[in-house]
């Protein structure tokens, strides 16, 4: 038997029972046809990157396969008939992997963290909006306004103008 690893895009508008219930749906369809399941992975509704069938996010759900070709086949026509699928897709693997997948290791590191707000500044040190030093610019003369030079030469008074006190 063939090892693959198949990730499956489900509707926005289902529960997540619905979605763990879809999952149990394709475990029966691959049991049935002489395979078993790993690891079973739900990475939650995302975003899409653009919509699919007038849908904005996905549940996404990752599935370890350990079965004959004719299982996989089977499932993913029965995927292919169902509403509640958008998108899949299956790769055919040399060995699982072990542990958690990247984008369950990638959530664990985020809440490790603390959030964004928490982030490491590094070597630059705390930020603030005084940080720049505004005096000298060295390389350029100080600025002068109102003086009577410039590229457009002296300013003249307005006269004449509407609403304005004669």
């Amino acid at each position: 038997m063939a090892l693959y690893e198949h990730v499956f895009l489900a509707r926005q508008d289902l529960s997540q029972q619905q979605v763990d219930a879809l999952v149990e749906q394709y475990k029966g369809v691959i049991s049935a046809n002489g395979g078993s399941i790993g690891r079973v992975e739900n990475w939650g509704l995302k975003s899409l990157t653009y919509r699919v069938n007038k849908n904005r996010k996905a549940y996404y759900t990752l599935m370890d396969l350990n079965c004959p070709p004719a299982a996989l086949n089977e499932m993913e026509r029965q995927m292919g008939l169902s509403e509640d699928v958008l998108r899949f897709l299956t790769v055919k693997v040399e060995a699982h992997e072990e542990g958690p997948s990247a984008m369950m290791q990638k959530r664990e590191e985020r809440s490790e963290r603390g959030g964004f707000g928490d982030r490491d500044r590094g070597d630059r040190g705390p930020r603030s909006f005084g940080d720049r030093d505004r005096g000298d610019r060295g390389d350029r003369p100080p600025r002068s306004f109102g003086d009577a030079g410039g590229d457009r030469g002296p300013r003249r008074p307005r006269e004449g103008l509407e609403g304005g006190a004669e």
